[in-house]
């Protein structure tokens, strides 16, 4: 692939314990992000229909003109109900912090997470940003005001 089309990604372990994203298999559009827990406790529990902020113990530098898009793993998902609320997060290319991960648990039994698990999906992706131009009127289009479900079943 040429080099223009790969962002560099430039990631800072803020814990020894903490696990650098890698792609998975050759294919694999995301990098895991992986569950780094404090010193001390040994998981985390989620009960259910709770939220919980997960640290990955790491900060990382998104180049401009690029966005961290942060999926659930279906794995979690279909298996234990674990997603996230917020499901694609946003990280913005500006953003130094730590990276923690919002999990949810849907599913009737708590859950724990414990130090190296694989709790979530980065995706890098361009950004485009619109020019914002206030008029009087927008372009007509047949669907119109049409909202939720006006399109069809």
């Amino acid at each position: 692939m040429p080099s223009f089309l790969q962002p560099t990604l430039r990631v800072k372990r803020l814990s020894p314990e903490a696990i650098i994203p890698v792609y998975q298999t050759a294919g694999a559009a995301g990098l895991d992000l992986s569950a780094c827990l404090p010193e001390g406790p040994k998981g985390l529990r989620i009960e259910p229909s709770r939220i919980v902020l997960v640290p990955t113990g790491l900060s990382i530098e998104i180049p401009d003109g690029y966005e961290g898009q942060v999926r659930p793993r279906s794995g979690l998902a279909t298996r234990h109900g674990i997603t996230l609320p917020n499901a694609p997060g946003t990280i913005d290319s500006d953003y130094r912090g730590e990276l923690f991960v919002p999990l949810i648990n849907l599913s009737q039994y708590p859950f724990e997470v414990l130090t190296g698990m694989r709790i979530a999906q980065l995706i890098i992706a361009p950004v485009s940003r619109a020019i914002i131009e206030e008029v009087a009127d927008l372009t007509p289009t047949h669907r119109g005001q049409g909202g939720f479900g006006s399109t069809g079943a």
